[in-house]
């Protein structure tokens, strides 16, 4: 569906940027966009690999503006180096676009075996794992049941009395959603198998028609033959074309189709798994915020292949993956060192880890954190809680994904949060960040993204996103977890260019400079689901690094 698009204006004024000892740059923001028209071509690889760059009046692509910030701003000024506290699966410090931005503790003697500094954590050169040798995690509410089932397996709830009815009631809907959820990714495995099972057979009898693998829909199409079962492996590709984006491949559809297998797998094995006990290696008690006593200072895990960084890893490089080093990408900032920290495993993070992580990253000097992370369920939302309140004492800027089930956050809470029953706010140093699609249009929200008028903030791309992998490897993941990076990168250049700004400060200029619109969007993939962009967050706008520079000079002033 073909909807209007319309840009409010965004900022009115000129402003003046002036650097200490350095002539005036006179930058005019972005001003009375009224239509943008849509972009009709399909994007090309370049455009792609660096949409999140790019700039929505000059190349309809609803990027950041990265480019022209650079380019008309930034220039050639100095600024702070800013350490950026990255919370995630850990982090390939050895990578060849990472390997110059990484965090190094100073004030630690690597290899020593004491903790030299006195932060309580021995030989933490470039962060810390709180997940020390383990890997694969049940689900919260996994954990829930487990906790839970011999005090109230089969019991109703007249039978419990008053004090316990809320643990009952957990364990009640942790039970309803394992259920749920067991049952959805068996019948997914099942479904890819079938899908993969068949797509095998009919790209092998299609390669041998055509004599190559990679192959348009156009040219399927233009096969001629009156082979029945040529016809049906036709027949079956064209309709798979239908679920790729632009310019993807069979090939790479089956690379996708096994990818989701192994997900699901994992999922069953993992994460749903009553009988696994994945935090027996690290050896802590996880309902005791007072041991902290465990881990180890290997933020790149324990796993020799690094399969199990890759997310952390992306992470990383949309942040500040090594600018204009002519190998890989660009990171969205320069001035930036990264803070290793390992605590989200192959499953759901512990509270515990988490709030000891952001506390961790702001008492070693992080100014921005960023937390790419969630889950549904929360035994213990108080210590993450508390811990957002520090950094907010301590004046760090927390930068958290929003989610990726299509979930509206005002009707259903997602851990980390700072909304004390999902309403009230108890910090201003936590921005949620919701995922843009590169069209600009009716499907301008990715497809997957939570959203919410009260509790998700702002927009920023997160679809086809272009970063580092493990072992000097580059891919596109996408998903909330790829938009957070994207605006901590943004915070980590307005703190580095404006270091007097207060993170309270940042957080009300990323949301205030952003590109507003008011154009209509379909919520996930529903076509008849329709809202205005204006009602997806709190901002109603989508991140944008020009304009946010501009407002910070400003405010600064």
């Amino acid at each position: 569906m073909t909807l209007s698009n319309k840009i409010l204006t965004v900022i009115t004024a000129s402003t003046i940027l002036v650097s200490c000892g350095a002539p005036a740059i006179i930058s005019t923001p972005i001003e009375n966009i009224d239509t943008v028209p849509l972009k009709n071509s399909e994007l090309t690889d370049t455009e792609l690999k660096n949409w999140t760059f790019y700039d929505l009046v000059t190349d309809t692509i609803p990027g950041m503006s990265i480019d022209k910030a650079y380019n008309e701003i930034i220039k050639n000024r100095k600024g702070k180096t800013v350490i950026v506290g990255v919370i995630d699966s850990g982090v390939d410090i050895e990578h060849e676009d990472l390997d110059d931005i990484v965090w190094v503790n100073t004030k630690e003697i690597k290899g020593n075996g004491k903790d030299d500094d006195n932060n309580g954590y021995i030989d933490d050169i470039n962060g810390w794992n709180f997940l020390g040798d383990s890997e694969n995690e049940n689900l919260e509410f996994v954990r829930i049941i487990k906790k839970l089932q011999a005090k109230y397996e089969g019991k109703l709830l007249a039978s419990i009395s008053e004090k316990d009815r809320d643990e009952y009631q957990s364990y009640i809907e942790a039970k309803a959603e394992f259920e749920k959820e067991f049952q959805e990714a068996s019948s997914n495995k099942f479904q890819y198998e079938q899908i993969l099972q068949q797509a095998r057979m009919s790209h092998e009898s299609i390669t041998k028609t055509l004599g190559k693998e990679d192959y348009s829909k156009e040219e399927l199409m233009q096969i001629e033959t009156e082979d029945k079962e040529v016809e049906y492996h036709m027949a079956f590709l064209s309709q798979m074309f239908g679920f790729l984006d632009p310019g993807d491949t069979i090939p790479e559809f089956i690379d996708n189709l096994e990818e989701g297998i192994e997900h699901f797998t994992e999922k069953l094995n993992y994460n749903l798994n009553l009988e696994l006990e994945g935090r027996k290696e690290v050896g802590d008690n996880v309902d005791d915020i007072s041991d902290t006593k465990y881990g180890n200072n290997n933020v790149m895990g324990p796993d020799p292949k690094k399969e199990g960084i890759k997310h952390g890893t992306h992470v990383a490089g949309i942040i500040a993956a090594e600018r204009n080093n002519t190998i890989g990408m660009n990171g969205v900032a320069q001035n930036v060192k990264i803070m290793a920290i390992r605590a989200v495993p192959n499953g759901d993070e512990y509270d515990k880890d988490i709030a000891l992580a952001i506390r961790y990253a702001v008492d070693n000097g992080a100014k921005v954190i960023n937390t790419s992370f969630g889950k549904y369920f929360s035994t213990h939302p108080e210590w993450v809680q508390e811990a957002i309140k520090y950094a907010a004492i301590k004046d760090v800027l927390i930068v958290n994904a929003a989610g990726n089930e299509t979930e509206d956050l005002d009707q259903k809470a997602v851990y980390p949060n700072d909304q004390i029953d999902n309403v009230s706010e108890i910090a201003n140093n936590f921005i949620t960040i919701g995922a843009l699609n590169y069209e600009y249009g009716s499907n301008l929200a990715a497809t997957f993204s939570n959203f919410g008028e009260n509790n998700v903030d702002v927009f920023a791309p997160g679809v086809k996103i272009w970063s580092t992998t493990p072992n000097n490897s580059y891919e596109f993941l996408e998903g909330t977890s790829m938009a957070a990076p994207a605006v901590a990168g943004v915070a980590a250049l307005i703190r580095s260019y404006f270091p007097k700004l207060k993170a309270s400060e940042v957080k009300k200029i990323l949301m205030d400079s952003g590109l507003p619109t008011k154009t209509d969007v379909v919520i996930g993939e529903d076509p008849t689901n329709i809202k205005s962009f204006s009602e997806l967050s709190k901002s109603g706008k989508m991140v944008n690094l020009y304009n946010a520079l501009i407002m910070a000079d400003k405010m600064s002033k």
